[in-house]
């Protein structure tokens, strides 16, 4: 279903716009996709390589599932942030996140294809069991360090990561794993086309320029703000995919979205 919408810049503290319940029903989904596509692959499609620097198929999969458990149990969160501050603080160079994600898969590395679904199975409803449950007070919070986007740093709330971030991420993913094995990427207006629609208030925000936007495909719709603007049609995957910088973008696709 196509929408038209109109957007106004958003707060220097990056909280989420979504709804709590709202974010929730969307990480379910998403958890549950991504199983599915695991589910799917082939023994040789898990050695083929993915747009993620050094990560094939089976290490993306390390990945998520990774992050799947820093976000089931405050312990296992705290243990991942613990390891990889330690790494940085070696002078490992590069930024936190990059310590994180590399020490998902580093301890994964042992995994089967089959083990990783397994996991992924148990996990992936525990990482929305544990997101969920998170109290608003705490959502609320700022995170302990500021984020560099386009090596701007900014501040977020923790609920922008538990509500919005780690539901980016997996569906990121997918679309990367789709890619490395040639499929389609499974969409739906129900989820992912309100997963882009959140994606398109915040790069709104962070512009703040006039434009028109009319994104492609079953997940796409049509934005506005202001006169005058830039006008913008292209597929509604594409756009994330430039904001999230794995393709160049000009204009008012430069403005980068986290993922």
């Amino acid at each position: 279903m196509q929408s038209t919408t109109n957007l106004r810049a958003g707060t220097a503290l990056r909280r989420p716009q979504l709804d709590h319940r709202t974010a929730m029903r969307l990480a379910a989904t998403e958890y549950d996709r991504f199983t599915e596509l695991l589910e799917s692959l082939t023994p040789e499609q898990w050695s083929a390589p993915t747009e993620c620097p050094a990560w094939d198929v089976r290490q993306l999969a390390c990945h998520v599932l990774g992050m799947a458990a820093y976000a089931s149990s405050i312990r296992e969160g705290r243990r991942q942030q613990k390891l990889a501050h330690k790494t940085l603080a070696k002078g490992g160079g590069g930024e936190f996140i990059d310590h994180l994600t590399d020490l998902q898969v580093r301890e994964r590395a042992a995994l089967t294809p089959a083990q990783i679904i397994m996991h992924f199975r148990t996990l992936g409803p525990s990482a929305v069991k544990g997101r969920r449950r998170t109290p608003a007070i705490i959502r609320r919070r700022r995170m302990p360090e500021p984020q560099a986007i386009a090596g701007i740093s900014e501040w977020w709330t923790i609920g922008f990561v538990t509500d919005v971030i780690l539901t980016r991420d997996v569906w990121m993913h997918r679309v990367d794993l789709s890619r490395a094995i040639g499929r389609p990427v499974r969409l739906s207006a129900d989820h992912d086309g309100e997963l882009i629609a959140d994606v398109v208030r915040e790069w709104a925000g962070r512009h703040g320029q006039p434009f028109r936007l009319r994104l492609t495909g079953p997940a796409g719709g049509t934005w506005s703000s202001g006169t005058d603007g830039e006008t913008l049609e292209l597929d509604a995957v594409e756009f994330c995919r430039i904001l999230s910088e794995r393709e160049v973008g000009t204009g008012l696709l430069a403005t980068p979205v986290p993922f």
